[in-house]
């Protein structure tokens, strides 16, 4: 039987292809972010959903340019080798000035084919 809980993990467990998108989304750096995700990745994030590499290209440059803020990593966590969760606490600029967001990631073939962004 598998309860498909979520299990904390340390952030250097996550794959590679997360740190990578991470790592990259953190920099601005979005021709990198963007070769981290499938052909035909959805994004979600702030109820909008982004198809495709050019809406997800799109999105990450907006995203970038949009708030100045501070972005930290504070929790990982595995439900199983395709699902995960990266938590991180962000403080800027933007309405409100600090939340911490969940990114929901779900891989295929190593790359990231799912991405959920909430509170």
């Amino acid at each position: 039987m598998h309860d498909n809980q979520p299990r904390t993990i340390t952030p250097a467990d996550l794959p590679k292809v997360i740190t990578r998108y991470l790592t990259a989304h953190r920099a601005h750096d979005t021709a990198s972010a963007v070769t981290t995700f499938t052909d035909d990745a959805t994004v979600i994030d702030d109820g909008n959903t982004y198809q495709g590499s050019t809406a997800i290209e799109q999105w990450l440059n907006r995203s970038a340019t949009e708030f100045t803020y501070t972005i930290n990593l504070t929790n990982a966590q595995e439900t199983d080798t395709a699902h995960y969760i990266a938590t991180h606490h962000l403080e800027g600029n933007f309405p409100g000035g600090t939340i911490d967001l969940h990114y929901r990631f779900t891989l295929r073939d190593d790359l990231i084919e799912h991405l959920a962004i909430e509170p």
